[in-house]
């Protein structure tokens, strides 16, 4: 569709459905919180699965799928010049169509050595006004031009900003919100960065956390806009336009920290793997002073996510929990306010979920794409299609009626718009 964000009624034979169809610009999606706007798609899928528009193969990575414009960009190791390095890929999104691909530099990981099975990108690009955003490993925030993989600009945080990189290396993704690029990854007193899309010019620094593998968000609690990084310190709130700390929320450190923090109206969870967890807080405002208080904590692996980030609908959290649960790891509904667990269904592993239109759509880590209600009344599962081989530790996106997904050696991309009613 030429206008992805309107709603348009498409009619086949005498059956006229409402489609509202949207890009998914950045890892989860247009609003940072792993949901689309995407209405009218199926809810059952034929026994053979959604119609595959293409499937081909990729090389290493854990890397999702950021889709605008017609064109679908993720990550990759590839082996160039003697060297594993990382690539950001562009691929037409109707055909699969490799366009492009720019070295990012090189792809080692775990304290340094090179890529194995299990290792790969982690960061997702972001697309914004034709030009594509990408951290890489080794905290190389690069700008390209979305039709010809051309530089625009690039920054190297460690020599420009004294950035300190951890184990496995940086796994977050850039946020874009408004005019600027969001990332955490620098020295005392500029851990935080608000960076001018256009020139790359930082506008402004702030605080001195140490970072995690987890990507920040973009979030309006109590009708503010507010970007909240989740460091080594816990969760850390801030103004988009200066930096200035709205709230904090102290929480563990262990390890790795990898899913992002997830709001739920004026809750907001976060969670960790390694034993610390998961815990939300109530966030307030009385004179002009911002607040959080903790309304829950409850360590240990049953309630957490380890790289899975939730989503929220209504009051509730919905993801996949457990710690290195491979393939037995369980979908849960958590009330938001208490930690209470509302219902389990087991048999996921640590994939990836995002919701629309009322319905959970979950990437399992074996590759099973599941459709189900979101809904507190329990587990009611819709459909599922065996989509792609390999591990699956990347999210999933929906744009213009199309499911993207992908695992550490192959990408798809499946038809679920109306289109394919029977005529």
């Amino acid at each position: 569709m030429k206008n992805p964000g309107l709603a348009l009624t498409l009619a086949f034979g005498s059956c006229a459905l409402a489609v509202f169809a949207a890009d998914w610009p950045q890892y989860r999606g247009p609003g940072s919180d792993g949901s689309s706007p995407e209405k009218g798609l199926l809810k059952k899928w034929p026994s053979e699965g959604p119609r595959q528009l293409w499937k081909r193969p990729l090389q290493l990575g854990f890397s999702s799928f950021a889709v605008s414009a017609g064109k679908a960009f993720t990550l990759e190791q590839r082996y160039l010049d003697g060297a594993s390095q990382e690539v950001c890929l562009a691929l037409d999104a109707s055909t699969g169509k490799e366009l492009w691909a720019v070295p990012l530099g090189m792809a080692r990981y775990d304290n340094g050595y090179d890529a194995g099975p299990d290792d790969g990108p982690r960061s997702t690009p972001a697309i914004s006004g034709g030009k594509v955003y990408v951290t890489s490993a080794y905290l190389r925030l690069v700008c390209l031009d979305a039709n010809s993989g051309k530089v625009i600009w690039s920054k190297d945080l460690p020599k420009e900003n004294a950035a300190k990189n951890i184990s496995w290396q940086n796994a977050a993704s850039p946020l874009i919100e408004g005019n600027l690029v969001f990332v955490a990854g620098g020295g005392p007193g500029q851990a935080l960065l608000g960076i001018d899309k256009e020139s790359g010019k930082v506008v402004w620094k702030a605080e001195s956390d140490k970072i995690t593998h987890a990507t920040p968000i973009a979030a309006t609690i109590l009708d503010k806009r507010q970007i909240i990084f989740f460091t080594q310190s816990g969760l850390v709130s801030v103004q988009p336009n200066d930096g200035k700390v709205l709230w904090r929320y102290n929480f563990p450190y262990r390890t790795s920290t990898a899913a992002s923090p997830v709001v739920a109206g004026d809750i907001v969870y976060c969670s960790a793997a390694y034993g610390v967890g998961a815990g939300a807080a109530r966030i307030s405002k009385e004179g002009g002073q911002w607040k959080a208080t903790e309304l829950w904590r409850k360590p240990g692996n049953a309630l957490c996510n380890h790289w899975s980030t939730p989503v929220a609908r209504d009051g509730y959290i919905y993801g996949v929990f457990g710690s290195k649960q491979f393939k037995t790891g369980p979908l849960k509904c958590i009330e938001a306010a208490s930690g209470k667990e509302v219902w389990s269904q087991p048999g996921f592993g640590p994939g990836n979920v995002i919701t629309f239109d009322g319905q959970l759509l979950v990437l399992t880590d074996y590759g099973d794409l599941v459709l189900a209600e979101a809904s507190p009344s329990g587990y009611t599962e819709l459909t599922r299609t065996h989509a792609v081989d390999g591990k699956c530790w990347s999210t999933p996106s929906i744009s213009n009626g199309h499911i993207f997904a992908r695992s550490s050696k192959e990408g798809v991309c499946l038809d679920v718009s109306a289109q394919t009613v029977s005529r």
